[in-house]
């Protein structure tokens, strides 16, 4: 495990390279240990965003009925980098209160502060990303993973912000920190540079991404939902770009399952065949109905502790 004088030393030589820092310190999280193989439990995560800013309201209270539900994992959200908080806590006071239920959380979501990249914002978001980490290692998270796309009209824009991701996992894999990108369904919209028909000849956003990025500075997490938005297979990207996809997001309309759109036994098969780490269950807002958000989290951990095809 990397402490802190060794992660604050790895830093400060990041910082003075100008991030030409070739890390492999995360790579120890690919091995079979980093997935908690523990017999007869089943390690289920869960996006904290799913509760819709509930959770932070009574963080220890909403922490025991998570675990008491089935959860093992959490993937939060709501990082700041003005402030260096998670939704109003110290990353301490997260980590204590998740720990006090029995969770571990493994992950966070958090974006930079620009949508459009350019060569003369990159320090700016290579900054956020070097005070990012630091905070993320006091939390203790195996993974970091951007949601947000940048903004990109050209195969050339895709390219940029694929070597910002390369610099990004510089940053955190000094810290032994795997850093990763996960999809919403705009990723599978087709870009090309000017006098290309993007249509006919175009790249996917996300193939762009995948083949401009080193496999051992990034990671993805595929949202198996998302993906099926795209009008794209999941599991055709699972085996397409096997190795790359680390994580998942397992979602459905609202509750897991109840859609009859996901074929989750397949999409676990094949994503654990191919380099599966970790998942997370993530809910949208139910806009049909308007139930409330702790129900549909509690029967979906319903849905994946009942299922053989969940390790």
């Amino acid at each position: 495990m990397v402490n802190r004088r060794t992660f604050l030393k790895g830093m400060s030589a990041l910082a003075m390279s100008g991030l030409a820092v070739k890390a492999d310190a995360a790579k120890h999280f690919f091995s079979a240990d980093s997935i908690h193989a523990v017999k007869d439990q089943k390690h289920i995560g869960l996006q904290t965003y799913s509760l819709a800013g509930k959770l932070e309201k009574d963080l220890s209270t909403g922490m025991d009925r998570i675990a008491k539900m089935g959860y093992t994992e959490l993937e939060i959200c709501g990082y700041r980098g003005d402030t260096g908080d998670f939704g109003g806590f110290t990353a301490q006071e997260y980590r204590t209160a998740a720990e006090n239920a029995g969770l571990k959380i493994t992950g966070s979501h958090l974006n930079p502060p620009v949508r459009k990249y350019t060569r003369e914002n990159l320090s700016q978001i290579s900054d956020f990303w070097k005070k990012a980490v630091e905070m993320h290692h006091e939390l203790g998270v195996r993974n970091m993973v951007q949601p947000g796309l940048p903004q990109i009209e050209t195969e050339d824009d895709a390219k940029l912000v694929a070597e910002v991701y390369n610099n990004a996992g510089e940053i955190s894999n000094v810290a032994g920190i795997l850093w990763g990108y996960h999809n919403h369904s705009g990723e599978f919209r087709k870009v090309a540079n000017a006098g290309v028909d993007a249509q006919k000849e175009g790249k996917y956003i996300e193939e762009i991404f995948l083949k401009n990025t080193d496999p051992e500075k990034v990671i993805f997490e595929l949202d198996c939902y998302w993906a099926v938005m795209g009008q794209q297979d999941p599991c055709e990207w699972l085996e397409d770009y096997s190795g790359r996809y680390k994580l998942l997001h397992i979602k459905d309309r609202w509750i897991l399952g109840d859609s009859g759109m996901m074929n989750f036994e397949k999409i676990f098969n094949v994503a654990y065949k191919n380099g599966l780490i970790g998942f997370y269950v993530e809910l949208e807002r139910d806009r049909r109905f308007n139930r409330d958000q702790w129900d549909g989290v509690e029967a979906s951990a319903k849905y994946l502790l009942s299922k053989d095809f969940v390790k």
